[in-house]
């Protein structure tokens, strides 16, 4: 028996200093001088643990100990972290600068190398050229909000006295009405196989890039292998069909003088799956989290309620609702301010973005080699009682001052040369599903359901409404 101790002793000391070497070694590794201070962690995994479980506090922590400006090595990258608002906005507005999109490996392998938060300079003015002329104002009204209230209306309509998942609702809502705007005949064929590798897809986009078999970047991969062998055969499908169509796809595909931005079918696949993917999230968590906070807000609900009632006054039951529907009332105006910006500043949908540096640089009086990331993190402006008295309130009203989205540090939708260009369609999106959800429906929480808001905002075991007609 003494003998046993003795031996665990010896292993659990040989452990301890295997342990304490690998973290010195890494960190002597990257002990340049000029670097920022901070930690970098275990060799390969870094403190992607500590980043993704602890979320703000590690944030908060590392600010405390190091500064606003600091090093750490998160999802498979040395990372230099700003949480100075004014270095933010200097990042975000000269990318051309020795800054490119920077996000992370398991992102661009899964999202594809055309993907738009991938590519940069002339190819990304391409790119984002493409993606613009598909989700303009124009489009948005003639062709796109058609769809959507076509959709919204059916995908609502049977909830009357159910106990629904809210989240999964929210998920399958954003998800499906993406892609009957990308291809409107052939989507409820091609849902049934599509969403769920969609969603595994999603996962593996935040996760270490080791392909290991039950890993999420793994399971990431084999998905979009899947999805590209379908939007292939619905290309493919398309070329060989004399019908035409008014959708996204066909636009992407068309080959006259009206598409300025003419894509090889590679570019085609990964611009559907940026649509897809860059809707889905802010889409569906801005749309589960506005249910929840009206949900808590009575009155702010019940104003909501007024207006759109207003709306449906004035149409018959088969009506939809169009594009100046959308415009004109003074609440509707702050509602949608609700939906989007109250919602995602409260909820911190987006807690930053990822730039890479092209050349080794200086920020802040410290050196930032080549190849580094940079993590603009913005979340904790989203709190800041001087910009938003009351900050963990919910004030839509608070919104009602325009000058709150002109201000520099209004980065919920990005900043510089990559801001949000699918803000307008979100927005039309998230205000038809509420329209039809709130005419319809009063709702209330079952079950107490925990929310996280890092590094997404989710309920790990749903968020459960019971939800009866109004």
């Amino acid at each position: 028996m003494a003998l046993f101790m003795v031996v665990l002793v010896l292993v659990f000391i040989l452990a301890l200093s295997i342990c304490t070497a690998l973290l010195r070694w890494n960190e002597l590794k990257f002990s340049k001088k000029g670097l920022p201070p901070g930690t970098m962690g275990w060799p390969i995994f870094g403190e992607t643990t500590e980043f993704l479980k602890q979320g703000p506090n590690f944030m908060k922590n590392q600010r405390a100990r190091y500064g606003s400006f600091f090093k750490s090595h998160i999802l498979g990258c040395p990372t230099a972290v700003s949480m100075d608002p004014e270095l933010n906005r200097y990042i975000l507005m000269n990318e051309a600068k020795g800054l490119v999109p920077g996000y992370p490996q398991s992102m661009l392998d899964i999202l594809g190398k055309c993907n738009i938060a991938a590519v940069h300079g002339s190819t990304h003015k391409q790119m984002r050229g493409a993606l613009l002329a598909l989700i303009s104002p124009t489009m948005i009204k003639q062709q796109l909000l058609p769809k959507i209230d076509e959709f919204m209306r059916n995908f609502v309509s049977d909830w009357d006295n159910k106990i629904i998942d809210i989240q999964e609702k929210t998920k399958q809502m954003a998800f499906l009405s993406s892609l009957k705007q990308i291809a409107s005949v052939e989507s409820t064929s091609i849902a049934r196989e599509f969403m769920p590798e969609f969603f595994k897809l999603v996962l593996g986009t935040l996760s270490l890039p080791i392909d290991l078999p039950g890993t999420n970047y793994r399971r990431g991969l084999k998905a979009r292998k899947i999805i590209l062998t379908i939007l292939k055969q619905l290309i493919g499908k398309r070329r060989g069909c004399q019908e035409s169509h008014k959708d996204m796809l066909a636009y992407l595909m068309s080959k006259d003088d009206n598409n300025r931005y003419k894509l090889s079918d590679a570019e085609i696949i990964d611009q559907i799956i940026t649509i897809l993917y860059s809707g889905y999230e802010t889409v569906s968590t801005t749309s589960m989290m506005a249910v929840k906070y009206l949900h808590d807000h009575p009155s702010i609900l019940e104003e909501l309620r007024k207006e759109h009632m207003a709306i449906r006054e004035k149409k018959r039951p088969e009506d939809p609702i169009e594009w100046n529907d959308l415009k004109p009332m003074k609440f509707t105006r702050a509602v949608r301010k609700i939906v989007i910006f109250e919602t995602s500043r409260l909820a911190t949908i987006v807690n930053g973005v990822l730039r890479k540096t092209t050349e080794e640089m200086e920020l802040n009086g410290f050196v930032v080699p080549k190849g580094w990331r940079i993590y603009v993190y913005t979340r904790e402006i989203n709190y800041d009682p001087f910009i938003y008295p009351d900050p963990l309130a919910f004030n839509p009203w608070r919104w009602m001052d325009k000058s709150l989205e002109s201000q520099s540090n209004f980065l919920i939708f990005g900043g510089g040369t990559r801001q949000c260009p699918g803000k307008e369609l979100g927005i039309a999106e998230i205000s038809t599903f509420l329209h039809y959800f709130i005419t319809r429906y009063r709702w209330e929480e079952i079950g107490g359901e925990k929310l996280m808001k890092f590094p997404r905002v989710e309920a790990p075991n749903g968020l459960h409404i019971r939800v009866s007609s109004y």
